[in-house]
């Protein structure tokens, strides 16, 4: 069998959620949307399910793969519905569901329901994604309570720069929430992965009955591309791994792989891992991109292919065939390899396909 594979850590999934609610002192959805970031929607919500208070996903279609599986808690629709016929469907499975746009207002208060659905009204306050508009809000929030087809109402934005520590943004757009929203009685959810993590100053220990969406942090990676103090509290939860399957010796002046992208200043000993784009890795991380082999660091070489790729073993005489290749993991971190592709640990993550998962609860 191809070794590559990519194991997923349970119990670092249950750390990084717990804490998100122990920065924020509120409740939190854990975000599994995308395949819960390719690491496996069902899995990681079933992990969680004990412990957390609800899951987001981006459409009813995520929802009712974790409904299949047996996961009962809330679970929010974060692009609320596309089409109005959905809304039967929203209400047969209890999902809450974000309502940020005027058609989707008029076809609730069209709609004839089973039940009352919980609303997360959404402010657009600077994303320029969705939203109401500011000066719009008070009238949506003021329809959603005479709308017979609603019950519980949410206050929720989005921010566009939480990732920025110095960027004025994220206090510019919480100070237009506060406005649009005053005076209306309401749980609210504004903080993601970046402003749990990177802006405590304004967001210290929120309502209890407030709520916090994690997302990236569950996975245990960093949304920032400096240090971050909260940050390096988080845990890895995937490794992503295989073998040297092939070692080449080399004298100087010899290309490596498409493109001579790679050409040996020194003699080289190339070892050649299965992996590629094809499995995600991102093709166009340059020759330098850290991973380890053997737990001994050592650098991506050449042009990444779609089933494998080079790296430097000149240094590591210990290392041949069958050696165990970390390309991102506990001691390369997603982030880092990100940084060096120039890409967001997101994408890696996203972009994960062909390989195996494997879980376990812990090393």
């Amino acid at each position: 069998m191809r070794p590559a594979r990519a194991l997923i850590d349970l119990d670092a999934l249950r750390h990084n959620y717990q804490l998100a609610r122990e920065l924020s002192g509120a409740r939190a959805l854990a975000v599994v949307k995308a395949d819960a970031y390719g690491h496996g929607a069902v899995r990681c919500a079933s992990a969680l399910a004990e412990e957390a208070d609800g899951f987001a996903v981006a459409c009813i279609e995520e929802a009712l793969e974790l409904r299949a599986a047996g996961i009962r808690a809330p679970i929010l629709l974060l692009e609320g519905f596309f089409e109005a016929d959905e809304l039967a469907l929203i209400a047969e499975h209890e999902l809450w569901c974000v309502v940020h746009s005027a058609w989707q207002l008029e076809a609730l208060e069209r709609a004839r329901l089973a039940r009352p659905l919980q609303v997360w009204l959404k402010l657009d306050s600077g994303m320029h994604r969705v939203g109401f508009h500011p000066a719009d809000y008070r009238a949506a929030h003021q329809r959603l309570l005479a709308c017979a087809q609603v019950g519980k109402i949410v206050l929720m934005s989005h921010f566009a720069r939480a990732d920025e520590p110095d960027c004025p943004c994220t206090a510019e757009q919480l100070a237009v929430f506060q406005a649009a929203r005053e005076g209306l009685a309401a749980e609210v959810s504004l903080c993601n992965s970046p402003a749990l993590l990177g802006w405590p100053q304004l967001f210290p220990q929120q309502r209890p009955s407030d709520w916090v969406r994690p997302g990236i942090m569950l996975y245990g990676a960093t949304p920032f591309a400096q240090p971050l103090a909260l940050a390096e509290r988080l845990r890895p939860v995937m490794t992503l791994e295989s073998q040297i399957i092939s070692v080449r010796e080399l004298p100087a002046g010899e290309p490596v792989g498409y493109g001579a992208r790679f050409v040996s200043a020194r003699p080289t000993r190339v070892g050649v891992v299965a992996m590629g784009y094809a499995d995600g890795y991102p093709r166009h991380a340059p020759t330098g991109t850290p991973l380890a082999v053997d737990g001994q660091p050592t650098r991506l070489i050449g042009r990444v292919s779609m089933d494998m790729l080079t790296v430097d073993l000149s240094d590591l005489p210990q290392a041949g065939l069958g050696s165990r290749v970390e390309l991102w993991g506990a001691q390369v971190p997603a982030s880092t390899v990100a940084s060096a592709a120039d890409t967001i640990p997101y994408q890696l993550f996203c972009n994960l396909k062909r390989v195996p998962r494997s879980y376990t609860q812990g090393s």
